[in-house]
């Protein structure tokens, strides 16, 4: 199996140099959380954005001040399904300082479980990429990749 570089950098880029369809992506998040729209479809139609392209950019463009204030990231997992991997898993995790919040798992198929992990990163010891690289580098683990970050 090919290891491609997964390892995501995250940037602080001001507003005026984002393209149009992520500012309208942060107005419709915005309208749903506030309740200002019924829907993703009705956000999108208020903020005259394509679905698509509100899907596309949801998990991967945040406030500053959410990704802030909140400190949640939430991570999937492709694993090889063996005994112990979980608790390994979750020991590499509260090593880091991190606090799960939610833990999903599918019913392994063919050797292979998804995990979903939510997490308080407030009390980490040490940054983000740095857990993503540590993560990555367990023999059980095929892929991991972040869902989503902030509120």
């Amino acid at each position: 199996m090919r290891h491609e570089k997964l390892d995501k950098k995250f940037f602080l880029v001001r507003e005026d140099v984002l393209p149009e369809a992520m500012k309208k992506t942060l107005d419709a998040k915005e309208m749903i959380e506030r309740g200002k729209a019924e829907s993703v479809w009705d956000a999108a139609q208020k903020v005259d954005l394509s679905r698509s392209a509100f899907y596309k950019y949801r998990d991967t463009v945040f406030p500053f001040h959410t990704v802030v204030k909140e400190r949640l990231i939430t991570l999937f997992f492709y694993l090889e399904d063996r005994s112990g991997t979980l608790s390994h898993l979750l020991g590499e995790v509260a090593s880091s300082g991190c606090n799960v919040l939610t833990i999903h798992q599918t019913i392994p198929l063919m050797g292979r479980a998804n995990v979903t992990l939510s997490l308080n990163t407030a009390g980490m010891q040490i940054e983000i990429e740095e857990l993503l690289i540590r993560l990555r580098k367990l023999e059980f683990v095929e892929r991991v990749e972040v869902l989503g970050s902030g509120a």
